[in-house]
């Protein structure tokens, strides 16, 4: 199994859910893993040391200092640790950790920890939903830190929304998943991997534009995915709030479709791999206002012309490029994405449908199909970080026949 002889330290926050715990830790400890179990003070409301050392078979702690006066080291623990899950990571560990606030052990071993950590938050819907979670969140994601997405469900104080502690089941197939995928693996080494990621925002005026919801979550995964299996990434991001400072990773930000169309168009010719995840406007005002379009009127028309092609435009200009496109669709989409593949000349089709909770735009998990002309493959909800290694190991098949 991926996580035998693996070694998980397991940081347990004060709430509800974290009696959800006892039954991650007997998976983990059942499958192989090496478990250890810290707890922040208040977690001891909710679930005791005795029953998580006994499921983990290793002493809990809890404080700096055992009783018998052993001081806990928090660097050896980090140092320890293939691995850190943060679970149940309530907002105020989750605040903490994103801002240095070093007042338990959990944070101070967090904050020596060298390896992976993911977090699985857990609090009530408003709590989930506060711009200072979603914005921890983020600057957790920015930190390089891998986030398991609350669940939609009943909670605990009777209101019904996001903000449940991922199952278990979830929880384990994530970490399984990670350690799975072979990061040490180099096989895009010498390898250019051109990414196109997030929207594209067409001016009306000087202060409006058309554009979509798109975050470029999707292709800034992808793009810290390749440049881990040594791929040097050119990275052509439409307005997005998502940042990267791996060292592989070449940026180029743009606001139009035209000017992405220009910067795909520098570097394309060099490029071995192709990944086009960016949400393009098809269309674009033909005209834009020089000043701000007062209100006048009780309607206001817009012509619009349509945009270059930049996907059909790198299927025709294609020589040794493997060439993967993203098809977002909302009805006949098996269809649909068939029919992209074809007519753009790619050798790769990603299809997510918004019909299908927690895909598409926005989300922090996805769902896709992947069509060749040949094969079809399906993947359940995931992480998109989940779901950037699914793509680039059908890539690196294809590539590697």
């Amino acid at each position: 199994m991926a996580i035998q002889g693996k070694k998980i330290l397991i940081c347990v926050s004060g709430g509800i859910a974290a009696y959800k715990i006892n039954y991650l830790i007997r998976d983990f400890v059942k499958k192989g893993a090496e478990v250890q179990v810290l707890m922040t003070p208040s977690a001891e409301n909710f679930v005791s040391k005795l029953t998580l050392s006994t499921l983990s078979k290793n002493p809990v702690f809890s404080d700096f200092y055992s009783e018998n006066g052993t001081w806990n080291n928090h660097v050896e623990l980090a140092l320890w640790a293939d691995v850190i899950l943060m679970a149940p990571c309530t907002a105020n560990t989750l605040g903490k950790m994103v801002h240095g606030i070093c007042n338990n052990l959990v944070i101070a071993t967090y904050m020596s920890a060298k390896c992976p950590v993911f977090i699985a938050p857990a609090m009530d819907l408003d709590m989930y939903q506060h711009p200072s979670t979603k914005q921890n969140l983020e600057l957790a994601e920015d930190f390089g830190h891998f986030i398991i997405p609350a669940e939609t469900g009943e909670l605990a104080s009777g209101l019904v929304g996001q903000g449940r502690m991922a199952e278990p089941e979830t929880i384990s197939k994530t970490i399984e998943e990670f350690f799975s995928s072979d990061k040490n693996s180099k096989n895009l080494a010498g390898k250019t991997v051109l990414i196109t990621a997030g929207p594209t925002y067409e001016a009306i005026d000087p202060v409006r534009f058309i554009g979509n919801h798109s975050s470029g979550k999707m292709g800034f995964s992808i793009a810290e995915e390749a440049a881990n299996r040594g791929a040097k990434v050119i990275l052509i991001s439409g307005p997005s709030a998502q940042q990267t400072n791996h060292p592989n990773i070449e940026i180029h930000r743009v606001t139009s479709a035209r000017e992405m169309f220009d910067q795909v168009f520098n570097f394309y010719e060099n490029a071995d791999i192709a990944i086009a995840s960016a949400a393009v406007a098809d269309y674009a005002p033909k005209e834009i206002a020089k000043e701000k379009i007062k209100k006048s009127e009780d309607e206001l028309t817009i012509e619009l012309i349509k945009n270059p092609d930049i996907l059909k435009t790198m299927g025709e200009r294609k020589t040794k490029q493997f060439l993967v496109g993203f098809a977002l669709e909302t009805q006949n989409e098996e269809e649909n994405a068939k029919g992209k593949l074809e007519k753009k000349n790619l050798d790769m089709i990603v299809l997510n449908s918004l019909r299908d909770e927690g895909a598409g735009f926005k989300n922090d998990t996805n769902k896709i199909k992947i069509f060749t002309k040949t094969e079809l493959k399906e993947f359940p909800l995931k992480t998109k970080n989940a779901v950037a290694q699914d793509i680039l190991n059908f890539v690196e098949e294809q590539i590697l026949k």
